[in-house]
């Protein structure tokens, strides 16, 4: 993959900031290590590759919380359309690091909200007003749950009218029981483009037999390392997953 995304001609933070999705639509779509060479290959005269510092594969880590009874992951679990999310995301790379709370409506539009932070998890004074504000849990009711830690790959279209995000090497540890596991051959994409502006990705990926998935990282991640949760909303997708990595 390192010698594939070499090929492709770069763009910095400072250009990426000017693209402007005003009308963003977020789609996903799950598939292999192998899989992504083909993609990346076919994509290379359409898209521009995110660097930082010649770097272009960059690692992330995330820590969840969530209450004591798990009480976001069961929101999803259940189907409920209005969800939210309360995570730490660290971009390794740059030593930044956010305080996010994410809030998903039932239309399935997503609102995030976050502080940047001097360090990793931390409940200093200023995080607790974050939450109280932008949350609908209390930050005494909040605990850490699972982390994961994985690398992304940002391409942006030559029109500037959508991002990619490519995340690869994905491993998880639950706080909770101390279960680990990895998903080092899964791939998950993320188109986030400006409205149904035409997309050379979804037309090479279409072509492919790559279809449009939903994966949540918490929700997948709770499930593989907690087997105490009630889980039958993503047996079928954990189903399909390990199908894929078997072929």
């Amino acid at each position: 993959m390192k010698h594939i995304l070499s090929t492709y001609e770069p763009i910095t933070l400072e250009e990426m900031s000017g693209i402007r999705l005003m009308k963003r639509t977020d789609t996903k779509f799950v598939t292999t290590m192998s899989k992504l060479k083909e993609i990346l290959l076919l994509a290379r005269e359409k898209y521009r590759v995110q660097t930082i510092d010649d770097v272009c594969n960059l690692p992330y880590y995330t820590q969840y919380f969530d209450t004591a009874e798990c009480a976001m992951f069961l929101e999803h679990q259940n189907g409920k359309k209005t969800r939210q999310k309360i995570r730490v995301r660290a971009y390794e790379h740059t030593g930044i690091s956010f305080l996010e709370v994410k809030n998903k409506n039932n239309h399935g539009r997503t609102h995030k909200k976050r502080i940047s932070i001097p360090t990793t998890p931390t409940r200093d004074e200023e995080c607790y007003q974050f939450i109280d504000s932008h949350s609908r849990y209390t930050p005494e009711s909040l605990t850490p749950q699972i982390e994961n830690h994985f690398h992304r790959v940002t391409l942006v279209n030559k029109r500037m009218t959508e991002r990619l995000t490519i995340d690869t090497d994905l491993r998880f540890h639950n706080v909770q029981t101390g279960i680990d596991c990895s998903l080092d051959q899964l791939v998950i994409i993320e188109l986030k483009r400006d409205g149904n502006t035409e997309s050379p990705i979804r037309e090479i990926l279409r072509d492919l037999r790559i279809h449009p998935a939903g994966f949540s990282k918490y929700c997948m991640g709770m499930a593989l390392t907690n087997p105490t949760l009630k889980q039958n909303r993503f047996k079928p997708r954990l189903m399909a997953i390990q199908k894929m990595l078997a072929n």
